[in-house]
């Protein structure tokens, strides 16, 4: 009887924990309605320079394509080294005591948590959260938006603690089918497929199995309840206590499946450099819809 009571007392416990790690990455207009005059909150707008203007949160500062990220002729988006990254994130009012509260402007929900992973990357991954919604649920619950353009202090970071969260292709390459390792290619699953070509090449990284980044989230842009997220990362083939890797076409889509992985107690990584990198590399590809593994 009490291992009984003991297995249930672990299992309640386990829920408490898992119910409490959605809670701090995902906030609701009401809570930060509520924490908006918190000493150490900052909100971040991603979005464009004409659609911060026409509105957004009172107090948000813009986070355009040009912040928190960097590209290169090769590639078009990466997380920024350490001492740039720094330098991005203390121009937005970031310090090291600082809560910060991620929305999107539009209902590309993957540009937000493309930010919220470059955080987590920053070492800022238990003090971010993305607001449920963006800016449409904001609105639609009757705030206030502003077009008077905030102005925020400069803030003063330590050196970043910089996260192993990015993978690379050799990584991907050694560990694509190995046991335990689940490979998710967040993409359309036409491209997954190879029934439509997409920039470079076409198909999926041998050993992927395809969980389209378009399925975490609902039609309101409101991230899925935990057990259908649960569903569907199982459905994609991850176990407990598996190590999970995505990737998408430039690592902004596989963000959305990172995120959502983590609001369900899976601590993934992200191939940076994903489909775009591994067609520049010239590695093998496959088109069938099969499971990978």
């Amino acid at each position: 009887m009490w291992k009984t009571l003991l297995l249930v007392a672990v299992l309640v416990s386990a829920t408490a924990a898992q119910a409490a790690t959605r809670d701090q990455l995902v906030v609701t207009p009401a809570w930060l309605s509520s924490h908006a005059a918190d000493k150490d909150l900052v909100i971040l707008h991603v979005g464009s320079a004409d659609g911060y203007a026409a509105g957004h949160i009172p107090g948000a500062r813009l986070v355009d394509a040009k912040l928190l990220q960097v590209s290169s002729p090769e590639l078009k988006v990466e997380v920024p080294p350490a001492d740039l990254l720094q330098r991005q994130m203390e121009s937005l009012g970031i310090s090291d005591n600082s809560h910060i509260v991620v929305y999107n402007e539009t209902g590309e929900f993957q540009r937000a948590t493309r930010v919220l992973f470059t955080l987590d990357v920053a070492g800022f991954g238990d003090r971010s959260s993305l607001l449920d919604g963006g800016l449409a649920e904001w609105k639609k619950t009757g705030h206030a938006l502003s077009t008077e353009a905030a102005s925020p202090a400069q803030g003063h970071l330590a050196p970043l603690n910089m996260q192993p969260k990015v993978v690379t292709a050799d990584f991907v390459q050694s560990h694509a089918k190995a046991p335990g390792y689940d490979l998710i290619d967040a993409r359309d699953a036409i491209f997954y497929g190879g029934m439509v070509a997409k920039m470079t090449g076409d198909g999926h990284i041998p050993g992927a199995r395809s969980l389209p980044y378009t399925t975490v989230f609902d039609s309101d842009g409101k991230l899925k309840p935990a057990g259908e997220l649960k569903a569907l990362f199982t459905a994609a083939g991850v176990k407990p206590g598996d190590h999970v890797v995505a990737y998408c076409q430039v690592g902004g889509q596989s963000s959305a499946v990172v995120f959502a992985a983590r609001t369900i107690g899976i601590e993934p990584q992200l191939y940076d450099g994903s489909f775009e990198d591994w067609s520049r590399r010239k590695l093998p590809v496959e088109t069938s819809n099969a499971p990978g593994k």
